[in-house]
């Protein structure tokens, strides 16, 4: 110990700051590198989070010792990977996280008795409006959703009611799709007793209009007929491509279509008699029989009073009979009403214009050769086209296939099956990562060592240069041999010199800092034999 304190007494404190330092730099440079090693990898665990949600999520994490990362002021937290599954489990389990909004638990801790019917009724509306707006964050593209719904009360003494109507604010990535507004508008109309869905407007968080909630909508189900003619339009664009790609190659097809919508609803409604259709519809038959006789039978006087006449007046009476027969039959013909409703958006003509790319074939040279596509093939692609859009000729739609080259060249897709090693051992991209990180802080540390810390210990470590012997004057002339031993001679005489003064200033220097060990040494030097 005696003789490492003396070492460390001869370094100096310059050099002992210097040796602390280095020694600290490494502790951390090395702990940093090991830390970074052992850290499990981080993996996002919920996104687009309110701060309430974020903070009851922190303050669960922090109950269970979990290591934690947020980014985006509190938006987004990540814990270690591998604990992701099982954490997104348990938070779900405690209802976590509730999406910003307040649901029906705002009835869990709510005293009934002691609140009026004015504030269970504006709860009733936030609870509603909490869920419809879970519910529509549900759906994809939509980040963030705020409900607003207006749910009129009937005044006193009015027969009619009030219509409800709601307005929603939405967050989206990207562009919603038709179908999908048309979606929210329902749910939130379905959801809401006596509500209907053109009566939900809908904007996003550019201000922009994706519904009126104006009563009278164009295609009655919140569709206008720019979007149901865009739509369909898509929908068939789509198919055809889909198919003709899969003939000449992904990207090397375009497709244009464009659709003629006949917007007028008509109501035709006709009558049809048909003659040959009688049907006996009533039938009535009627006789009639009557007797009359002479005229004087009927007249009174004298002597048709008397009684010698009566007889001979009945029998020479002359008497007249009639008969009368009367039948009348009802016929009705059949009769046929037809009503038709034709309603609008009918599809009056479809015109398709499709340019496909030729072939690309390498030559003997290498080099890639264009080759234009047979009129066969062609004929084919269009017969194909005609069948997934429903061709009919006497609608009057058209159909183009055309052969020209494109101006960029075909492109090249890479394999996706991996090969040689990440074929081999199936490693993923965090996997490759990872050890990318690997060998960056391996190869850090090496640099830190050899071009930092090595000098560094070398200058610490290095000893008190020896002084140079000054140089002896060289003579114009041209020294002999002899003179040139007896110069090195010389030379080497006086650095042995200097190193033996050195030596003896030290021996100096140490006997005065510890006289009894010089005694006690000089004493044993004494006492050894000669």
């Amino acid at each position: 110990m005696q003789g490492l304190l003396e070492f460390l007494k001869s370094l100096g404190a310059a050099r002992m700051a210097a040796m602390g330092a280095v020694t600290l730099a490494l502790i951390g440079f090395f702990g940093f590198v090991i830390m970074r090693v052992t850290t499990p990898p981080m993996m996002t665990l919920f996104t687009d989070l309110s701060y309430e949600d974020s903070s009851a999520i922190i303050k669960d994490l922090e109950r269970q010792n979990i290591p934690y990362e947020m980014k985006n002021d509190g938006a987004v937290i990540m814990v270690p990977k591998d604990k992701v599954t099982r954490l997104r489990m348990k938070l779900a389990e405690g209802g976590l996280p509730k999406g910003g909004g307040i649901g029906y638990e705002i009835f869990d801790k709510s005293d009934a008795l002691g609140s009026t019917s004015f504030v269970q009724n504006i709860n009733h509306l936030r609870a509603l409006e909490g869920e419809l707006a879970r519910t529509i964050k549900g759906i994809d593209r939509i980040q963030a959703a705020r409900v607003h719904l207006v749910l009129p009360e009937r005044p006193l003494f009015s027969r009619e009611t009030p219509e409800p109507s709601a307005s929603i604010v939405l967050r989206v990535r990207g562009a919603l799709e038709p179908q999908q507004v048309r979606a929210i508008r329902h749910i939130v109309a379905s959801a809401v007793n006596g509500m209907k869905a053109q009566r939900v407007s809908i904007v996003d968080e550019t201000g922009q209009l994706l519904a009126n909630g104006a009563a009278e909508d164009g295609a009655g189900d919140g569709a206008g007929g720019d979007e149901r003619r865009s739509a369909y339009e898509k929908r068939l664009r789509d198919q055809v491509e889909a198919i003709v790609s899969s003939v000449v190659g992904a990207g090397r097809a375009r497709v244009q279509l464009s659709a003629d919508f006949d917007y007028n609803k008509i109501t035709q409604t006709s009558d049809k008699f048909d003659p040959e259709g009688r049907v006996l519809r009533s039938s009535q038959s009627r006789e009639e029989a009557s007797q009359t006789s002479d005229g004087r039978d009927g007249q009174v006087t004298v002597n048709n009073e008397l009684p010698g006449n009566q007889g001979q007046t009945s029998a020479a009476t002359a008497k007249d009979q009639s008969k009368k027969s009367e039948e009348i039959n009802n016929y009705e013909i059949s009769r046929t009403t037809k009503t038709e409703v034709i309603e609008a958006g009918r599809v009056n003509r479809i015109s398709v214009a499709v340019l496909v790319d030729g072939s690309y074939t390498k030559n003997d040279k290498g080099e890639v050769v264009y080759a234009a596509r047979p009129q066969e093939e062609l004929d084919r692609i269009g017969t194909l086209v005609r069948s997934a859009i429903g061709f009919d000729q006497k609608r009057g739609d058209q159909v183009e296939v055309v052969n020209l080259r494109f101006a960029e060249g075909p492109s090249i897709i890479p394999s996706q099956e991996p090969k040689g090693l990440l074929g081999m051992f199936q490693f993923t991209k965090d996997d490759i990562m990872y050890f990318v990180e690997l060998g960056v802080m391996m190869i850090l540390g090496l640099v830190v060592v050899f071009m930092v810390v090595r000098p560094l210990l070398k200058r610490v470590l290095a000893s008190d240069p020896v002084p140079e012997p000054a140089p002896l004057l060289a003579s114009p002339a041209e020294p002999e041999p002899a003179q040139l031993v007896a110069n090195t001679m010389i030379d080497v005489a006086q650095v042995q010199g200097q190193v033996h003064a050195q030596s003896v200033h030290r021996v100096g220097e140490l006997a005065e800092r510890n006289p009894n060990e010089t005694v006690s040494i000089i004493r044993q030097w004494l006492a050894e034999p000669a």
